[in-house]
């Protein structure tokens, strides 16, 4: 949800609500949750910096948490941008 919602707050260009498609892949002992858009690049593996969780929430940056978690949570993730998409792959394994 919050990729999601990052892309379709910063993502378009005026006027322009970039387009977003989510896939789940869900195997024996993997899921797959796979999102594309079209709206500007950006990898959030690299484009984000790593908020300071240690320090008050006064302190804090607005912003950040929401890539935080993803990376936090899921086990392997992937970006590339490829023919004007960006492309994250994330992945989970269960346990």
């Amino acid at each position: 949800e919050e990729l999601g919602l990052n892309i379709l707050s910063y993502g378009g260009e005026e006027g322009r609500v970039p387009e977003v498609e989510i896939v789940l892949i869900s195997g024996d002992d993997l899921l797959t949750i796979e999102v594309t858009d079209d709206g500007q690049p950006f990898n959030p593996l690299e484009d984000t910096a790593e908020p300071n969780v240690g320090s008050a929430i006064e302190q804090r940056s607005i912003g950040g948490l929401g890539v935080h978690l993803v990376r936090t949570l899921m086990d392997e993730l992937y970006y590339e941008r490829a023919e004007g998409r960006n492309y994250l792959k994330m992945v989970t394994r269960r346990e």
